[in-house]
């Protein structure tokens, strides 16, 4: 398929979708929980994906999507659009300025598209497959930072406290031995903060495939590293994901000592 195309799609909706974020600013909310009580969900987030789905189903009727609200439609073979339409809905909801739209489009279990629009910064983040990843149209390359201590990294907790308390040790055990760690609340923004050269690395526990399959293309496609918490390959249903410079990942794999031991935790955020 054309994946020039598709990533156009792509953008469109999730500028369709940033529009939506946009006018409700200031608005009621209507504002719901899932999870628990810090994982929220509001009408925007419901509007949002309406709105992409629309869109995608107007391009390529036969696609299947998964979007974190809607859920798996369509048939199990074929392309597959993986859909977060607000990445950061608690940030959202605070009127805290870091929250996204997240797109991708997988095709024969490989993520060949990804967009990431900052919707408050009204900056996109895209990537097609061997070809390079962008932010509004300039290129992207990782940091090249070489030492952990030097390195700022960023991670996000689980909703539920056996996750937090999890995490909660191994942030203690890394914030020593690195610059900083940020916890800003979007995976997928986090992720194109490790693709700009913003944060040189990155790490999560129990994350879902839509708040990582369109920011893994992006980190990849700038130079960088994604890999499961034990260093190897990625799936986009492992417990832990790791994203790095590339240059410091071997060392932060071992720095964070994750493994498989995450594996029971809880999803992080919506």
């Amino acid at each position: 398929m054309d994946l020039h195309a598709a990533r156009d799609v792509a953008i469109h909706a999730a500028e369709e979708a940033a529009r939506l974020q946009r006018a409700a600013v200031g608005s009621d909310l209507d504002v719901g929980t899932k999870s628990s009580e810090t994982d929220l969900v509001t009408r925007v987030d419901k509007a949002c994906e309406a709105r992409i789905r629309e869109i995608l189903a107007e391009a390529y009727p036969d696609h299947a999507v998964l979007g974190e609200e809607e859920g798996a439609t369509g048939a199990e073979a074929g392309p597959r659009w993986i859909v977060d339409p607000l990445d950061g809905t608690l940030n959202y909801a605070h009127g805290f300025p870091f929250y996204c739209v997240s797109i991708a489009l997988e095709v024969d279990g490989e993520v060949q598209v990804g967009v990431v629009l900052d919707t408050p910064r009204d900056v996109l983040f895209e990537a097609v497959r061997g070809e390079g990843a962008r932010a509004d149209g300039r290129p992207l390359t990782v940091s090249e930072e070489t030492e952990p201590i030097r390195a700022m990294l960023a991670t996000g907790f689980p909703y539920l406290p056996s996750g937090q308390h999890a995490n909660l040790d191994v942030f203690a055990r890394v914030l020593p031995q690195v610059r900083a760690v940020r916890r800003p609340g979007a995976a997928a923004l986090d992720l194109c903060m490790v693709a700009a050269g913003h944060l040189d690395g990155f790490w999560e526990m129990k994350l879902n495939p839509w708040d990582v399959a369109a920011g893994l293309l992006i980190v990849r496609e700038a130079g960088g590293t994604v890999t499961a918490g034990d260093g190897g390959p990625y799936d986009l249903n492992d417990p832990v994901v790791i994203a790095s410079n590339g240059a410091i990942h071997a060392r932060l794999v071992d720095l964070l000592d994750l493994g498989t031991a995450l594996a029971g935790t809880t999803p992080a955020h919506p």
